[in-house]
């Protein structure tokens, strides 16, 4: 199966997809940090799209300015000019997220943190979290799916702890580890989804 991971430097779930014999790519604007440039596409994605056939795609689109602490912060009344930006780069990003779910490809699966996207578009099919898959972290993963069906928990484990940690590291191309994939629901996406 000829996959695309879009909007993905760290290559998480494309190395899981690789190690099941698929020939997954990812795309990033960013260079890859997972150490594998041979399967990365450093290019606008849409781009990529456009050019290739795909027969599967998982998206991780940027949720900077789609997530729900973001429109709390921009919604501040002391903040005017703030709340400008916000609203015309949360519309760019609700465009892009669109884009990508409405791709000419069979099988979809968009990623995005709650925000913006499950009242606009819709709701999530799916709500997955780290605790479902090996990692004892609370972080809700929405995900959008057309043609695949919903990831099942493969090991849930005790320990909910917030991901304060995460959110202040950083790997080499400057991009938080919070909203890195985390290796068990990478794991799961290719072992579920690379089967169809």
């Amino acid at each position: 199966m000829k996959v695309l991971i879009a909007c993905e430097e760290s290559q998480a779930v494309c190395i899981e997809f690789r190690k099941l014999g698929h020939e997954a790519y990812s795309c990033d604007i960013l260079p890859c940090s997972g150490g594998h440039p041979e399967w990365h596409l450093q290019e606008d994605v849409i781009g990529v799209i456009n050019r290739e056939h795909w027969d599967m795609m998982i998206a991780h689109p940027p949720c900077t300015w789609l997530c729900q602490a973001m429109r709390t912060n921009a919604a501040r009344k002391d903040r005017p000019k703030i709340s400008a930006i916000f609203i015309e780069e949360r519309d760019r990003g609700y465009d892009f997220f669109t884009s990508l779910f409405n791709a000419d490809i069979k099988h979809i699966a968009v990623e995005n943190p709650i925000g913006y996207i499950n009242g606009k578009f819709r709701k999530p099919d799916q709500i997955v979290r780290p605790w479902m898959f090996g990692h004892p972290y609370r972080k809700d993963v929405c995900l959008w799916l057309k043609n695949l069906p919903l990831l099942k928990p493969t090991e849930i484990v005790p320990g909910r702890k917030k991901l304060d940690f995460w959110s202040t590291q950083r790997n080499p191309n400057g991009v938080s580890l919070k909203s890195k994939t985390f290796p068990g629901i990478a794991k799961a996406m290719a072992e579920q989804w690379g089967k169809l």
